[in-house]
């Protein structure tokens, strides 16, 4: 079945605080309290086939001009390296970009070398966890 992906609503945070921990084989769901979909839905991305396949949590920053944030993202093991995140973090560049947003901005922890790994194929630097939205493509 193939996955689509669609704006996130703030009833989502039901299927995403069911599985987190799961996906990331740690507690996490602290890390994402339910105001960021209540707040942040409209920026926010939720993958779908038969069931939930990934989400993208993220929002333009309102104090630092021209900044947008991934602060949570998400692929269920099953569907990853299937492309997923990097249409995620895609979707994500394009509503940036169209908020005139001109730097992209995450976080993972030094000792996460897949998800950095990740990011850096996308053409965030390690360190600086940033990169500008008009730099290279996220598809």
């Amino acid at each position: 079945m193939p996955v689509a992906i669609r704006p996130a609503e703030p009833a989502d945070f039901a299927a995403v605080a069911t599985v987190i921990d799961a996906w990331w084989g740690r507690p996490v769901a602290a890390a994402l309290p339910r105001l960021f979909l209540d707040h942040f839905h409209a920026t926010s991305s939720i993958a779908e086939d038969h069931e939930l396949a990934g989400f993208l949590v993220g929002f333009h920053s309102p104090g630092l001009d021209g900044v947008s944030y991934v602060h949570f993202a998400g692929v269920r093991p099953d569907q990853r390296r299937t492309g997923l995140a990097r249409r995620l973090y895609g979707r994500f560049t394009d509503q940036a970009r169209e908020a005139g947003s001109r730097e992209l901005r995450a976080i993972t922890g030094p000792s996460n070398t897949g998800s950095i790994r990740f990011h850096e194929r996308l053409g965030f630097t390690s360190g600086g966890r940033s990169r500008t939205t008009t730099g290279p493509a996220s598809r």
